[in-house]
């Protein structure tokens, strides 16, 4: 099975391309499972919950393999929490970087910040989108994974994503 990572800032169409992807190739898409936790939780997230949601969120892409066809898009994945943590804590956990070596995705595809931001309770840095932005694409490009940066209108980055899932598939 192919599987499509989909990595970014915050507010940067994620969800949106991992959706309309799904429509388009007729399969599924593994939602954001930080979203579904922090919004259960019933106080500040801290640096140990982020362990727990990727437990949940490698747990979600598991589920969602039995039922896909072909090829699953991941709204996120753990690259996404490793980020996030060096970004916050200044580390990250060494379970998360082990289970991260061990469950790429085939392909990433990295949302640029030329969107507007969107304000959301979850979401905590608007103004620094384009600093997160590099440091995902040094990670991805660290990790010597194959991806392509998406950006544009929501046209045009659908337009992008499919040409480069259709030059894997």
């Amino acid at each position: 099975m192919i599987t499509v990572g989909i990595v970014g800032p915050e507010s940067t169409g994620k969800t949106t391309l991992a959706k309309g992807l799904a429509e388009h190739f007729n399969t599924l898409w593994v939602p954001e499972y930080a979203r579904e936790f922090l919004s259960d939780l019933d106080r500040p997230y801290e640096k140990k919950d982020l362990v727990a949601i990727a437990k949940g969120q490698l747990e979600s892409e598991r589920q969602y393999r039995k039922k896909a066809k072909d090829i699953l898009f991941l709204d996120t994945d753990l690259f996404v929490i490793k980020i996030w943590s060096e970004f916050k804590y200044g580390e990250c956990d060494p379970w998360i970087l082990q289970q991260l070596g061990m469950n790429k995705a085939s392909v990433y595809l990295l949302t640029h910040y030329d969107m507007p931001y969107e304000p959301d309770p979850l979401r905590e840095n608007p103004s620094q989108r384009p600093e997160l932005f590099d440091l995902y694409e040094n990670a991805l490009k660290e990790a010597g994974v194959l991806y392509a940066v998406i950006q544009g209108n929501k046209h045009k980055r659908m337009d992008t994503a499919i040409q480069k899932i259709n030059s894997i598939i």
